[in-house]
């Protein structure tokens, strides 16, 4: 299952590269700004779907999948005030 990394811009113009088990997320992201609220749902849903990719193969989910989850919801709780706060997706590779 080939590794995917995505690099997003928060909305203080902070990159962080974040981690997927799956191709999979590139169902869900491509570059391009998106509001925080709608970042959050696709970039959850995308390493959802990726973790259970990882259950489907090896009969376990993925606990780095859920990690990543975890350290973007921590990363945008500063922004979540904001009312148009946006998230750009820089590349996924």
């Amino acid at each position: 299952m080939p590794v995917t990394h995505f690099v997003v811009r928060w909305p203080d113009g902070h990159e962080e590269r974040c981690y997927s088990p799956s191709t999979v997320v590139r169902d869900y992201l491509r570059p391009g700004a998106y509001p925080l609220d709608q970042f959050l749902a696709n970039a959850h849903a995308a390493l959802d779907a990726a973790s259970e990719r990882v259950r489907a193969k090896f009969g376990y989910a993925c606990s780095s999948a859920l990690d990543q989850w975890t350290s973007i919801e921590r990363a945008a709780e500063p922004f979540r005030s904001q009312a148009l706060a946006e998230v750009t997706v820089v590349s996924v590779d």
